[in-house]
């Protein structure tokens, strides 16, 4: 017989058999306007951060056939910029609509994802429907999704976690226990499209056995074995993909076992303390941070590590030893731990704590809060306002913070104040100030940059640039020459040029000049000033 609840069980229809439609179609409407009322500061924000290095910046990109594009290791990804692209170039409103878009799918599939999970757990439906929208609803509103929404360059984020719960959608909310060829077929083409989005989607053939364990029909190993066409397919391709992501990983200068001064042991004690942080911030998203200044640990009695790795285990042996009694909590938990554990483990990745890591794990905490409320009466009218009163309170804390995603120059004070000890948002900062014609005030940003952490060749050359633009040329002409002491660089000899040769030092500019084409002779600068330069001297045939 088949367990109530369980997967081989007759499942529930997203919407009951006889109930009318246009309450969902009434709340889907409401969850768009809420959304984007919410995104809207930042709809018409600049591009940040990274989204400066996306390919379409690079000069001759605009001409490059879709193929260009596609080439790489998120081809999906870069369709959809293409596609933006195309239609906008420079106007960031239709990136973070569609931004907007894909994180309303994602709410939507929560919703869904939740919904049959309850049903499994056997919460009875009125309870159940109250808290699969109220998962859809926070998932939303919540402020730490900000950076995967309104960030332009994480859509490989929230694009990669649509194609992921959808892929989980279709899995959990099959028609029978088995699954059948159509129900694989789906899972292992949104699998794939996902993959190729971003690679933590690699995360999803775990949480699938987990799944089955946990809920075919429950605590059993009967449910993986009946599914052995989803999974068969997945790990013949795993060991391909194995080797193409290894190959990645020992040469990425951003993430990988390629990386100078990060060590895998290193990453993984700094994360035991950072998944804490993470969870902090789900239940008290204050002190959020576009850029946190969080330390290394050292080994594992570095800054506290030892505590956050006993604590860990510790948790997740009291979930699996109260698994049949909180069965939603423990399930929640692995899944967190799964989903997180791309980001999170001993792959070493540059920056150390990023919001936009909680945005695929979500879904496991958010089962543990459905654990908790599961024991009240959440069908009650003062349950369900107490509940809106707290989604509420989420969506005016993501709205302000999205407000600060909306100009750059506040995006990197309020980056500069939470991490006073990190000389990037400093420098990106005096960038933005420089962007807007404050150069006096982008360089007092550099200049500050420098106190923090050893100047390296970028920072001295925009700290020149800044400080020419200021009206500062003595400071210019040191910055540069410090520069050029780090890299043999075309651009900071000829920016050297340039400014030498707007002091009428035009001996020097011609040297600074010479020096450039050596590094590089088809830097085009370069010949611009040295045109230039002859023009002043009244030469127009060698200007020419």
């Amino acid at each position: 017989s088949t367990p109530k609840g369980a997967p081989g069980a007759t499942p529930p229809a997203a919407v009951a058999p006889g109930q009318p439609w246009w309450p969902y179609l009434a709340g889907l409407a409401a969850a768009l306007i809420v959304t984007f009322q919410i995104y809207s500061p930042a709809l018409h924000g600049p591009f940040l951060f990274d989204d400066r290095y996306l390919p379409f910046f690079a000069p001759g990109w605009a001409d490059a056939p879709l193929s260009n594009w596609l080439r790489g290791v998120r081809p999906l990804l870069m369709f959809t910029f293409w596609l933006n692209f195309r239609i906008s170039p420079a106007d960031t409103l239709l990136y973070h609509v569609l931004n907007v878009i894909f994180h309303l799918g994602n709410g939507v599939l929560i919703w869904l994802i939740v919904d049959r999970i309850l049903e499994w757990a056997g919460v009875e439906a009125p309870r159940r429907r109250v808290l699969a929208i109220f998962s859809g609803a926070l998932f939303l509103v919540h402020p730490i999704q900000t950076e995967s929404v309104a960030y332009v360059a994480s859509r490989s984020e929230n694009l990669s976690v649509l194609l992921f719960n959808a892929a989980l959608a279709a899995f959990v909310r099959r028609p029978a226990r088995e699954a059948g060829l159509r129900t694989v077929a789906i899972v292992l083409v949104l699998f794939a499209a996902a993959c190729v989005t971003k690679e933590h989607a690699a995360a999803l053939p775990a949480l699938l056995l987990l799944t089955d364990y946990f809920w075919n029909p429950g605590f059993s190993f009967d449910g993986i074995r009946r599914n052995w066409k989803v999974y068969a397919p997945i790990a013949a391709g795993a060991v391909l993909a194995g080797f193409w992501i290894f190959r990645i990983l020992r040469v990425s200068s951003t993430a990988g076992f390629g990386m100078r001064n990060l060590t895998w042991s290193d990453y993984f004690f700094t994360q035991c303390r950072a998944i804490w942080v993470y969870l902090r911030l789900f239940l008290l998203p204050v002190g959020q941070n576009a850029d946190h200044d969080f330390a290394l640990s050292h080994g594992v009695l570095d800054h506290g590590a030892l505590i956050g790795m006993l604590a860990l285990v510790g948790v997740s042996l009291a979930a699996w030893l109260y698994r049949r009694q909180f069965p939603l909590a423990s399930y929640g938990w692995f899944a967190f731990l799964i989903l997180i554990a791309p980001t999170s483990s001993f792959i070493p990745i540059r920056d150390l704590l990023v919001e936009r890591r909680l945005y695929l794990p979500f879904l496991g905490l958010l089962l543990i809060v459905c654990e908790l409320l599961r024991r009240v009466d959440v069908a009650r009218k003062g349950a369900i306002a107490a509940l809106a009163a707290v989604t509420a309170l989420y969506a005016f804390a993501a709205y302000q913070r999205n407000d600060v995603w909306s100009d750059p120059i506040a995006f990197w004070k309020d980056a500069a104040a939470g991490s006073p000890g990190k000389a990037r948002p400093r420098f990106q900062l005096g960038y933005a100030y420089y962007g807007e014609g404050r150069c006096a005030e982008a360089a007092v940003e550099y200049e500050r940059a420098s106190k923090i952490e050893p100047p390296d060749y970028t920072l001295y050359v925009d700290w020149a640039l800044a400080a020419d633009c200021a009206q500062q040329p003595d400071v210019a002409i040191a910055k540069l020459k410090e520069a050029v002491k780090l890299e043999r660089n075309a651009h900071a000899w000829a920016t050297l040029g340039m400014v030498y040769a707007k002091q009428n030092r035009l001996d020097e500019a011609l040297q600074a000049l010479d020096a450039a084409q050596s590094a590089d002779a088809r830097f085009e600068p370069t010949y611009v000033y040295r045109g230039n330069i002859y023009l002043l001297r009244k030469e127009p045939a060698r200007a020419a």
